[in-house]
């Protein structure tokens, strides 16, 4: 089966460009990036000979044979086993906005689109937006009108985003928002095709988004309207 993941890799922030540069020898540069703290208990950093750091999540996308071939590099090349060192995982794409952005989010790279998702029965789906800065409201009313019931926003920085020309025909900023929304399988596809309506690759918000399956919630109840 040939599955597209949304791959996140956890690092300190001063290894970022170690990863990046690494993730690079796969042909892969699209990438996002966003920042935060990490939460190691201190007896566990002390027994490791670690500090307390700043922490980044680099994210971008990866066939299946992308990433047992990653996979192997990060074990052999960026000794990611070692504690410390940072974890990948992934997570199975279940749709993408369109063909042009398929393209721009894997660079061209050969990848041909199987079923849906690899976990297609799922009840909810978690919708990611990624937008250009100061377009969140608008994408927000879109998809409110639509029936989702709210986000998450996540400031972002895209690297790579010169193939946004190349992929989607339009130029897009570094500076990114990430918006994340849980929302009911069955009404994914009307609030991804009203953001795109209103906030697409063609605006100026520059919208790509995504949808990743959901295996299991809790506090939904009072947002599925009864």
């Amino acid at each position: 089966m040939n599955i597209l993941y949304m791959m996140a890799t956890i690092c300190d922030r001063n290894q970022v460009q170690r990863f990046l540069a690494f993730y690079r020898e796969f042909g892969i540069t699209v990438t996002l990036i966003t920042y935060g703290s990490g939460t190691t208990a201190s007896e566990i950093l002390d027994s490791f000979g670690l500090e307390a750091a700043q922490k980044a999540v680099l994210f971008l996308f990866v066939t299946d044979t992308e990433w047992k071939k990653i996979k192997s590099a990060l074990e052999k090349q960026m000794k990611i086993d070692i504690p410390g060192s940072g974890i990948a995982f992934t997570v199975p794409v279940s749709s993408i906005g369109g063909k042009k952005q398929l393209r721009f989010l894997t660079e061209g790279r050969e990848f041909e689109k199987g079923e849906e998702s690899a976990l297609k029965n799922t009840k909810y789906e978690l919708v990611v937006v990624i937008a250009n800065q100061g377009y969140t409201d608008m994408i927000m009313d879109a998809a409110r009108k639509a029936h989702a019931a709210g986000g998450t926003v996540i400031h972002a920085k895209g690297t790579g985003m010169e193939q946004a020309k190349r992929f989607l025909g339009v130029s897009i900023a570094a500076e990114k928002e990430m918006i994340f929304m849980v929302v009911r399988r069955e009404g994914k596809n009307a609030i991804m095709r009203a953001i795109m309506d209103t906030a697409g690759t063609d605006s100026k918000a520059g919208t790509v988004l995504f949808s990743l399956p959901v295996t299991e919630t809790a506090g939904m109840r009072l947002s599925e309207g009864g």
